[in-house]
């Protein structure tokens, strides 16, 4: 590339060009990008072409998370063990390796290569060579947590491939993890099960759960500007590879979105472009079925499928695991699988000498999610974003709500859902006994042919519903959703009718659903429009909308009751009924609500599908039982908080905290099962607290459009862009969450401009 290119190529990039402008000073044998980071260390990426997106956005994640990224590639490469021992973290490390090897083998990682357009293609192999540029540079000064670790090595174009399935099949199969590692074939001569591994996934409750969400999206008819506006409220995890990291990615005359995108995806999976906003929050289709095998009774790895008697298959997998003196030791195991999926075994679901269990998940195969995004940022419209769901089918497991600047408003859960309906279940449905947490699994008898996922010409992949049996909605009015189903994601407008497989439909809501839904009536109700103003206060008032329905009624209960549950009762009376800083007496709230909340029927008004968001109501305290259950749950509150040693009437801010290099940071916001509609889990530490946050409230977004039609964009990344106690970027966010406050997103050329700059680099680069 000659100099005066170079240079032209340099103003392109600051003050943008058009798409042909662009492509004439894109160079294929030369990485281009310019990289400025402005308040907060949120990174602005312009580049010449997609590969040199890809190697500024590794280079810019890198910077805040490189011992983040560096153990994932350890995670996904089958080296847990290798490196950190049998276990760490709580993570089974054999189990990890064992399982990364065995199930994303090989002919997995081709078919998702396969699956990337040129474009995500190009941005993948800029992706791994970024990451590799940026240790060049940096890798003599790490942050102190892999400063000199031998785990902290070069990217390859598998890594990049395995981080991005491991993402998918996270929360499905792979947190299946150690019960398919550890399972075992009965021996012939017994009937008890062989040993089992420990089921670690699924969750009754979507609040119970490790990931959740708010969203509204709210349209023309009821904005005050009549355009789109959005919020998206993640609740994610505070530490480690599902944190989100803010970008701005930018090609001129092709690419122009910002938001963030998980540290371990080289995308913006929630953001906002000029056109279109949109956020996630995770669904209730389930991503697999169980099959029970029918076994053999002289062979517990063979098994029948109609007519036949198939065998099992098995993959040995030796992985090296680091002794405490520090020698590596080889340790083995065998995996087994039917052609439905990989055999698991559990305490609740037995590998008996009769019956086997084996699990399929859509999500291995579907190698679409970069095609996803790539029309996701390209789409001007709400009817844009479900065209390009319908066509694709590649988000893996959660909902997508969207606003525009032209005012539509839309909710969609059209994702990866294995193709079973109703009759499906009725016909095949297997009743497990004692089932625990698998009990919202759909498990379908094996041995039947007829019992295999359906086929739909019509559907992206093989064994998927098709896109007309997925539920969306487009409105003018508004849309939201908190991790129930679709049925109520608009009251006026039920969505009913589809698979049980996707969710439940004419059945009681969250208390946090109940919440975002009531919050956003009463604006209603006071014949107002919605300002980014007015949404933000919805979520940072902190209200618990389950004491705003219930409390009264406790209080009642309360003047007679003396001793240990009145002192529960003394604070509840004089509780703002918010997770503010300042509240005193939300902490009791909870742990009463732990108890209570498991209550069978203590309501005075039923849940009534005609009414879903006012039912149920009230707490039936002239009844003696419930009367009985409220004054345990009060009690076992007051001990649990005496036993810890946390008064209460502590405010919030004081018990509920983060620490960052030894300053404590309140941190606002309560559970979702408690009734908040801000939420934030954290772990009760006797002496210490409720801290440290695991979950919750994380990257927040309010977006829409002023006059021009350029974004108008709110928003806060509540644990800051780095988990590294050594970056500039630790807490700065945190402490702003702390006190109410948000970052405007510079997004145009006149904002990022007029924007502090922090830093800026140049890279320049030969391509591999």
């Amino acid at each position: 590339m000659n100099r005066v290119a170079i240079v032209s190529l340099s103003v392109c990039l600051l003050l943008g060009c058009s798409q042909d402008e662009g492509a004439s000073l894109t160079d294929p044998d030369v990485y281009r990008v310019d990289i400025r980071w402005t308040d907060y260390g949120i990174p602005h990426i312009d580049a010449a072409d997609w590969a040199s997106l890809g190697y500024g956005l590794a280079y810019a994640t890198a910077q805040d998370a490189i011992c983040v990224l560096a153990e994932e590639i350890v995670t996904v490469r089958g080296e847990r063990a290798r490196y950190f021992g049998a276990h760490s973290d709580g993570i089974d490390n054999i189990a990890n390796d064992v399982f990364q090897r065995a199930i994303i083998d090989q002919d997995v990682v081709a078919h998702h290569r396969a699956g990337a357009p040129p474009e995500v293609a190009a941005m993948n192999r800029g992706y791994r060579d970024g990451y590799n540029r940026w240790l060049e540079d940096h890798g003599h000064h790490l942050p102190a947590r892999c400063a000199g670790e031998p785990w902290v090595r070069p990217m390859t174009d598998e890594d990049v491939t395995r981080m991005g399935i491991w993402v998918g099949i996270r929360y499905g199969l792979g947190r299946a993890a150690e019960p398919i590692v550890n399972a075992e074939p009965a021996a012939a001569s017994r009937a008890e099960p062989a040993s089992a591994g420990a089921v670690v996934f699924l969750g009754d409750m979507p609040d119970h759960a490790e990931l959740g969400s708010n969203a509204y999206a709210i349209g023309s008819e009821l904005t005050a500007n009549e355009r789109g506006l959005l919020l998206g409220n993640p609740h994610y995890p505070w530490r480690g590879s599902s944190r989100f990291h803010m970008k701005h990615l930018r090609i001129p005359g092709e690419l122009d979105v910002m938001g963030v995108g998980l540290y371990t995806t080289n995308a913006v999976a929630i953001g906002f472009t000029r056109h279109v906003a949109w956020t996630h929050t995770v669904s209730t289709a389930l991503r697999f079925t169980l099959y029970r095998l029918e076994l053999d009774p002289d062979d517990s790895t063979r098994y029948r499928h109609g007519e036949d008697i198939r065998n099992m298959t098995s993959r040995d997998v030796e992985v090296p695991v680091l002794s405490p003196d520090g020698e590596l030791l080889p340790e083995r195991r065998t995996i087994w699988f039917s052609h439905h999926g990989p055999v698991l075994a559990s305490s609740e679901l037995p590998w008996s000498s009769e019956h086997a269990f084996a699990l399929r998940d859509v999500n291995l195969r579907n190698n679409r999610a970069g095609e996803q995004y790539l029309r996701f940022w390209r789409a001007r419209s709400v009817e844009d974003m479900r065209d390009a769901l319908q066509a694709v089918q590649g988000v893996s497991w959660t909902n997508t709500v969207a606003a525009d600047r032209r005012g539509g408003a839309l909710y969609a859960d059209i994702t990866v859902v294995p193709n079973v309906d109703r009759t499906l279940i009725e016909d095949c449905g297997v009743t497990l006994d004692n089932a625990g947490p698998w009990s919202r699994a759909v498990t379908l008898d094996g041995s039947r042919p007829e019992c295999a996922w359906r086929e739909a010409p019509d559907a992206a992949q093989a064994g998927i519903l098709p896109p007309e049996e997925l539920p969306y909605l487009i409105t003018q009015r508004y849309v939201s959703n908190s991790n129930d189903s679709h049925w109520l994601s608009s009251p006026k407008a039920p969505l009913e009718g589809y698979s049980p497989i996707i969710g439940d439909e004419r059945a009681q809501r969250s208390l946090r659903t109940r919440a975002g839904l009531v919050f956003l009536e009463e604006v209603l109700y006071e014949d107002r429009r919605f300002t980014p103003e007015i949404v933000q206060d919805i979520l940072f008032e902190h209200r618990n909308f389950g004491a705003s329905l219930l409390l009264d009624d406790l209080l009642e209960l309360c003047k007679d009751l003396d001793g240990t549950p009145a002192r529960a009762c003394e604070v509840l009376a004089g509780w703002d009924r918010r997770h503010a800083l300042d509240s005193r007496g939300a902490h009791v709230w909870t742990e009463f609500w732990r108890h209570a909340g498991r209550m069978e029927n203590p309501w005075v008004v039923g849940f009534d599908p005609a009414d879903p968001v006012a039912t149920p109501a009230g707490l039936r305290v002239q009844d003696v039982e419930v009367r009985a259950g409220l004054t345990d749950a009060l009690t076992r509150a007051v001990e649990t908080l005496d036993e810890a040693e946390i008064a209460l009437d502590a405010p919030l801010g004081e018990i509920q905290y983060v620490m960052r290099n030894g300053e404590k940071i309140g941190i606002p916001g309560g559970e979702g099962w408690a009734g908040a509609f801000s939420m934030i889990v954290t772990r009760l530490q006797p002496g210490e607290g409720y801290t440290p946050v695991t979950h919750g409230n994380s990257y927040i977004q309010v977006v829409t459009w002023d006059d021009s039609g350029a974004p108008d964009a709110r928003a806060i990344l509540t644990y800051s862009q780095s988990e590294e106690p050594d970056s500039p970027h630790y807490a700065d966010q945190t402490r702003l969450y702390s006190e109410g406050k948000w970052l405007r997103l510079p997004f145009t050329d006149a904002q990022i401009e007029q924007a502090r700059t922090l830093r800026q680099v140049t890279l320049e680069a030969p391509r591999r």
